[in-house]
């Protein structure tokens, strides 16, 4: 996206390296079936994991700005669609939290906007809690792990309807997609921050672990191909 640089070059470069594996993880079933489509072969899945003792449900009144607050945390940087969201009319404040090139310049075009910059540990995970609704503006990810991180706080997530999204985001209890990013955050307001995080428990680190293994396993019968 940055340079322009083919795609049909890597993507061949890829497809040899991994040509001779006896399994290829990947994170979601439509990455699956769009690397079956370029020609990968015995793809097997292993979703991503959260830390889900971490990040959890803890005080919204770690923020004080009017609510209600509209968070999106990850790479300030154009692949991630940051802007959209701050072009969003909407009520209460936004927060940008984390770092990249765009950030000097859309810290000028959007002052009311709350920029944290690059957090981690207890403070990533406390102000993610705190709000009130997670919006996710990527077109580009193919999983999403931090919307599963806002999950385990209990906090409902907005996003568009595209791969990653689709893929992980598919109960309507704890996530809004749309098109219409504005709307989708607003209803998701609405929804219940239990539903979120218990959601978001099946991603646990034991979980995505136990499926590691099981793939490991299933290299002795290495016939298997992608289940």
């Amino acid at each position: 996206m940055r340079i322009g640089f083919p795609l049909f070059v890597t993507n061949g470069y890829l497809r040899w390296f991994h040509s001779k594996s006896c399994h290829v993880m990947v994170s979601t079933e439509s990455l699956a079936d769009e690397l079956i489509g370029k020609g990968y072969r015995n793809l097997a899945r292993w979703s991503l994991g959260v830390d889900t003792d971490h990040f959890r449900p803890r005080r919204k009144s770690f923020i004080t700005d009017e609510r209600p607050i509209f968070l999106y945390a990850g790479r300030v940087a154009v692949e991630k669609n940051v802007e959209q969201f701050l072009r969003l009319d909407l009520p209460g404040t936004k927060y940008v939290v984390g770092d990249g090139p765009q950030r000097s310049a859309l810290e000028k075009r959007y002052p009311t906007v709350r920029f944290t910059g690059y957090q981690q540990g207890k403070k990533l995970a406390a102000l993610m809690a705190a709000a009130d609704c997670f919006v996710f503006p990527s077109l580009t990810d193919t999983f999403g792990l931090v919307a599963l991180e806002a999950l385990a706080c209990g906090v409902p997530v907005a996003a568009y309807p595209v791969q990653g999204p689709k893929d992980v985001l598919h109960d309507q209890r704890v996530a809004v997609l749309g098109k219409d990013l504005k709307h989708a955050a607003l209803r998701a307001l609405e929804l219940n921050p239990q539903h979120c995080r218990n959601y978001a428990l099946q991603y646990s680190w034991p979980s995505c672990t136990r499926q590691f293994v099981a793939n490991l396993i299933a290299v002795e019968n290495s016939d298997a191909v992608w289940g």
